[in-house]
């Protein structure tokens, strides 16, 4: 069997080096990013059940290759255990799963942990492991495969479950880091769009709550961050969250908008929301306040005017026109300008920081799972991006892996998370193709 496997990869191997520059089939993208090749996926013995059991392409840097490392439906956030094994979460199932490679590029897959509720954010603190549920977080001992002895780190977060909530709650996923001091970092998304009295809520939505170092009270710790579902520890030990901004936004200037006559000012314009509000990738301090749902990030370069240039970095916001029109909720030109972002509907979830695991310019950065928009024409495409780390700050986007959208807007996965493995190979989750993938920088074996 394992002669036949490795086999197989070799044969793959055989034919992506063959491989032209542009896709065909089903998987066929509109263009490669600078710098990309297209490259088909490799598939290991037993991996080909859809959406595998056509070819597929990705794109990805010259030389990089990428596999399916694992089978896993519905795979959302993942860490790696201190002794080299990939934790993934399952919100789905209510399961934790483990990952053991077999040293040859194929993983086993494990149960963990099961009858959660919507686990999804999983960190490590040496041999403690953080699981986030949709209403708690808690801690448990790891060791040889096993999590144990589980202890309450907060509850009583708001779900669905919440009677002050009626069931309706949009963005009940949570995730969770831990600083280098300690301190349990959670997210909570608000309960929908522009649900405003998730601020004044106890403990607040729409915010990054903090637990203090040994245990304790949750502190608001950033305030107006809709769904902060990315939530990492840079190398300097600095918070950052990537945000799923809102939805529909209303136009919010008192003039017209392109060609039309007349105000635009309270439409909703379907080609300004494509590209409004911008989804934020931030630093955290104490008591920031990312601006939802009364100001939002406005990348254009002239605001307001169609087919503006935009700047993605150093963002300034503008007034919600439909929940602070003439500011008095908040000013919004007092808050600090986000340091990076993403494109509108882009859907960022998975964050995790690279220092010093991967060759060349991606030797440090932030790795970025995008998922793509459900609500634009044409969809934002899912991909997994990086941005390079230099002197405490991100540099603009770029795509590391991409191809899972055709030209035409359909889709065949959905990356949600990329974290660098032990191995210095970088693993990422898809929660539609419900698989793990192993993508390998050159001169990793």
């Amino acid at each position: 069997m394992a002669a036949r496997r490795r086999a197989l990869l070799v044969a793959v191997a055989l034919l992506a080096s063959a491989c032209t520059a542009e896709p065909a089939g089903p998987s066929n993208t509109a263009a490669a990013p600078n710098g990309l090749v297209s490259l088909p996926v490799a598939l290991h013995e037993g991996m080909g059940a859809a959406p595998f059991d056509v070819p597929r392409q990705v794109l990805i840097p010259q030389g990089w290759s990428l596999s399916v490392f694992a089978r896993v439906p519905s795979a959302r956030l993942a860490a790696w255990t201190p002794d080299g094994e990939l934790l993934v979460s399952v919100p789905r199932t209510g399961t934790v799963v483990r990952l053991v490679p077999d040293g040859h590029g194929v993983a086993t897959v494990f149960p963990l942990l099961d009858g959660l509720n919507q686990p999804h954010g999983l960190a490590f603190a040496g041999s403690t492991l953080y699981v986030a549920q949709s209403d708690r977080v808690d801690a448990y001992d790891y060791g040889s495969g096993k999590a144990t002895d589980p202890r309450p780190i907060v509850t009583g977060l708001p779900d669905a479950k919440s009677p002050e909530l009626g069931g309706q709650y949009a963005h009940a996923l949570k995730s969770v880091a831990v600083g280098r001091d300690g301190a349990v970092y959670v997210s909570v998304g608000s309960t929908g769009n522009i649900s405003a009295e998730d601020l004044a809520a106890t403990p607040p939505r729409a915010a990054i709550l903090r637990v203090p170092p040994g245990g304790g009270a949750p502190e608001p710790f950033a305030v107006g961050v809709r769904n902060g579902t990315g939530l990492a520890i840079a190398p300097d030990g600095a918070v950052w969250t990537a945000v799923n901004n809102r939805d529909n936004i209303q136009y919010p200037f008192d003039r017209p908008y392109g060609d039309t006559p007349g105000s635009a000012r309270g439409r909703v314009i379907d080609e300004y929301v494509r590209d409004h509000p911008v989804e934020p990738l931030a630093k955290l301090t104490a008591g920031r306040n990312l601006g939802w749902p009364y100001c939002n990030p406005d990348p254009d370069v002239d605001p307001g005017v169609r087919g503006s240039a935009q700047r993605r970095s150093d963002v300034p916001f503008t007034p919600d026109i439909q929940t602070n029109p003439d500011g008095h909720r908040l000013d919004c030109a007092t808050l600090p300008r986000i340091e990076q972002s993403l494109a509108g509907h882009s859907a960022p979830l998975g964050l995790s920081f690279v220092d010093g695991g991967l060759p060349g310019d991606y030797a440090r950065g932030a790795l970025v799972g995008v998922h793509g928009s459900w609500n634009a024409s044409p969809p934002r495409a899912p991909e997994v991006s990086f941005f390079r780390w230099r002197d405490g700050n991100l540099d603009a986007q770029q795509t590391l892996v991409g191809g899972f959208q055709a030209a035409d807007g359909t889709r065949w996965g959905r990356p949600v998370a990329a974290v660098v493995g032990p191995d210095r190979a970088v693993y990422i989750t898809d929660d539609q193709a419900g698989a793990v993938y192993r993508l390998t920088p050159p001169l990793v074996g």
